[in-house]
């Protein structure tokens, strides 16, 4: 039973009994846990491992070019530690390690950091790469899970000694051949048990100091201890209670920064990344949109504006996310889905029509807000219904964020005409002139664009003024107007002489009224036989300046029909009259 109701969900035919639980795998008892009180309120230190994990994980691994790209792309943004690669790994690493140091393309600011594995020829070589940098940090790593230990290796009982013995050894030969290579530099060394989350908790710990027992970790010393999730096993909150138990036990804390290398494969390294820093790390490692092995590797973009969103600088500028984006995509020949978080073409794009309404009531309402305290509009606090962060803050236009198709609603094609013609339609008028687009757009299938949304207002409302393919019974083609003043100067009615072509000819007629608008409902009814009568009446100007234009928006009732008519010329009269022919022709074209 769930809430009084039986659980129709029937057993699966899946072989879920082959999977233990994660629990089962590490038990690991915390119960004064102190993470899930925290709050994030800092930036974390961030490397970026884009230029070795591409390698690692691309179809087509990036050339020399496509490396020297990414990594500028990567000290732009305002990474200060950066994996540049796997030396030992392949030549072209090599070579691009040399290359920046070669060329002097490091900022002084910036610490370099290489892969390698606990092999003493492949450090050697690793080190070899790091000659004459300023600030290089060497990461050897070796697995140190138990299926690792026992299956892949092949170690006896349960391998711990050996797995710490290949660690210890390989520090050692990192610190031999820094000595000998790197003399004079500021030398850091970083050192992950892979496979940390399925590792044994006490012997992550024991290995780990084992390991800072050869380095020495102390002040001024750069200092690493990563704990990957190399294969993303358990909850996030799983992952936070390691993380919190390793840290409180490590010796020398204060002289080590703990960082975290979650991976993807649950879909939840964001989550993790972030419960881990609540947990106490000090920095977490990944890619800029989660490229990496398998499902990746964490989004370091999600986890940076992540915080933005909360008020948090994220000490990284991705103030144009389009950049980053196009770097990304070059480097790595992926491409970046369109929902994915804050980067995708469709994350701040509505086409549904409450939500779009909702948008379009917010900016204006924001507008209002920011003009009554006198600040500009992109500085005012951003709370706006379903977007989480102002498309402007990285570099993406509004123009997208509300699309229309046969799903969307008055908000979106008001906001769009608003924001890309000036239109700012009456809300009745709003309706009326969604219900065309929706007829248009369910017969035609497919996403109606800004132009496209255009040309159906103008074939509606302005199709003797606008379009190829003119209709309407009604056109006019000029205007004399004549004030007649009472004693006291008080207009007491209108004269006017309008030119109009009707059914072809060109006629002119005259009328009187309380003004143009009163005079030209009297021609059209006295002459025409029609009942028509203005029930609403808006206008507002377009542009600035000697390119000014006015719109005017007239809702007329004809006969047992309320249509709306719309009018643009320089000349308002001129508009207001436009806009009744147009509710005119519409209702004979109907």
């Amino acid at each position: 039973m769930t809430n009084g109701r039986p659980n129709l969900q029937q057993p699966s035919p899946m072989p879920f009994g082959k999977y233990k639980s994660f629990y089962d795998r590490i038990p690991l008892q915390l119960p004064d846990r102190t993470w899930p009180d925290k709050r994030l309120t800092k930036a974390p230190r961030w490397l970026s491992t884009d230029l070795r994990d591409g390698n690692q994980a691309l179809i087509d691994p990036m050339s020399p070019e496509r490396k020297r790209r990414m990594f500028d792309l990567l000290v732009k943004l305002g990474f200060k530690e950066i994996e540049v690669g796997f030396p030992a790994a392949s030549q072209v690493d090599y070579d691009f390690v040399r290359q920046i140091i070669e060329e002097d393309a490091i900022p002084d600011d910036v610490r370099i950091s290489v892969l390698t594995q606990a092999r003493e020829d492949l450090i050697e070589r690793t080190v070899e790469s790091l000659r004459g940098a300023a600030k290089p940090t060497v990461h050897m790593y070796n697995a140190t899970a138990p299926v690792f230990r026992k299956v892949v290796f092949g170690f006896d009982g349960d391998g711990r000694a050996q797995t710490q013995d290949i660690a210890v050894r390989g520090t050692q030969a990192v610190m031999k051949h820094a000595e000998s290579m790197l003399s004079g530099a500021d030398f850091g060394y970083q050192y992950s048990p892979e496979i940390f989350v399925d590792t044994e908790p006490d012997f992550a710990l024991e290995i780990v100091g084992a390991v800072m027992d050869q380095w020495g970790p102390e002040a001024g010393r750069e200092t690493v201890v990563n704990l990957p999730a190399t294969v993303e096993r358990g909850t996030p909150n799983a992952y936070a209670d390691q993380i919190e138990w390793f840290i409180r036990h490590l010796p020398d804390r204060e002289h080590i920064a703990v960082s975290l290398h979650p991976h993807n494969d649950r879909g939840t390294g964001v989550a993790a990344a972030e419960l881990g820093l609540l947990a106490g790390a000090d920095r977490v490692e990944g890619c800029l949109f989660g490229n990496g092995e398998r499902t990746g590797n964490l989004d370091l973009v999600t986890v940076a504006l992540n915080l933005y969103t909360q008020g948090v600088d994220p000490e990284l500028d991705l103030s144009d996310i389009d950049e980053v984006i196009r770097t990304v995509e070059h480097c790595n020949q992926i491409g970046v889905h369109e929902r994915h978080p804050y980067g995708g073409d469709l994350v701040f794009t509505s086409f549904s029509g409450s939500h779009q309404d909702a948008i379009n009531k917010a900016f204006a309402d924001r507008e209002k807000r920011a003009e009554e305290a006198g600040i500009p509009v992109s500085r005012m606090e951003w709370d706006m219904p379903y977007l989480p962060v102002d498309p402007q803050d990285v570099g993406r236009s509004y123009e997208a964020v509300i699309r229309v198709n046969s799903q969307s609603g008055k908000g979106g094609v008001a906001y769009l005409l608003k924001t890309e013609y000036q239109l700012d339609l009456p809300r009745r008028m709003q309706v009326e002139f969604s219900q065309v687009v929706q007829r248009r757009t369910e017969a035609s299938g497919g996403e109606v664009s800004a132009p496209v949304l255009w040309e159906i207002f103008a074939d509606e409302y302005l199709p003797a003024e606008t379009t190829d393919a003119a209709w309407g019974r009604f056109r006019v083609e000029g205007l004399r107007t004549e004030s007649a003043a009472d004693e006291e100067g008080l207009v007491k009615s209108e004269r006017i002489e309008v030119d109009m072509v009707v059914d072809g000819q060109e006629r002119t007629y005259e009328g009187r009224g309380t003004g143009p608008l009163d005079a030209l409902v009297n021609i059209l009814s006295e002459h025409f036989d029609l009942d028509l009568r203005v029930q609403d009446y808006v206008e507002h100007a377009i542009g600035a300046g000697a390119e000014v234009n006015a719109a005017a928006y007239v809702e007329c009732a004809i006969g047992d029909r309320v249509l709306w008519g719309a009018g643009l010329h320089p000349n308002i009269t001129r508009a207001t009259l436009k806009a009744v022919v147009s509710a005119v022709n519409r209702a004979h074209r109907s």
